[in-house]
């Protein structure tokens, strides 16, 4: 039982950001990645399966409100296989194959709006998919990125290097991994 001069270690959500800045400070490790945190959008990486709805549905629950874009990657080896299966008339592959994972941000999108997140969709064709995300983040300065636990993550993932880690290790800035819902209940 805690005394009662002893003060609480519990605090609010609202208070988390704070508390986490002033951890930061106290420990001398805030540095140029954390300034403007609060101000900064998250990435949130969305192919549509059921991993990365939950992404969206659980950032929309620890960053209310906040701005969000939701990139799709269509990865740059379905292009070229597609290129090979059909030769030389493919010219318009890479604009369908960006114009299909725009469709899908769009979608990750509409369900982030609807959890009450300030969302944009973009899509975009790169591979590895790694690489398109840290590039974005990088592009829009996101304060974090949100990935699902699996979904599309290509050829990188069949050979047992799974895209959240692929993130993790190049982001340069906080990437939150959502688990998969199996096993809850």
């Amino acid at each position: 039982m805690r005394a009662a001069s002893e003060p609480s270690a519990s605090f609010t959500a609202a208070q988390f950001p704070q508390t986490i800045g002033a951890l930061a400070d106290v420990l001398g490790c805030r540095g140029p990645e954390t300034a403007g945190m609060d101000d900064r959008p998250i990435l949130i990486y969305y192919d549509g399966s059921k991993e990365t709805r939950t992404a969206i549905a659980s950032a929309a629950v620890l960053f209310p409100g906040r701005r969000a874009l939701i990139l799709d990657i269509e990865p740059l080896a379905m292009v070229a296989e597609t290129y090979a299966a059909v030769g030389s008339g493919a010219a318009g592959l890479e604009h369908d194959a960006a114009d299909d994972a725009l469709e899908r941000a769009t979608l990750g999108a509409g369900l982030a709006s609807a959890a009450g997140l300030r969302a944009e969709a973009r899509g975009i064709v790169d591979s590895p998919p790694w690489h398109g995300i840290v590039e974005v983040a990088d592009e829009i300065g996101a304060a974090a990125i949100v990935l699902g636990s699996s979904g599309r993550g290509g050829p990188h993932e069949r050979l047992g290097r799974r895209l959240p880690d692929q993130v993790a290790v190049r982001a340069g800035r906080p990437v939150l991994v959502v688990p998969g819902t199996e096993g809850q209940g």
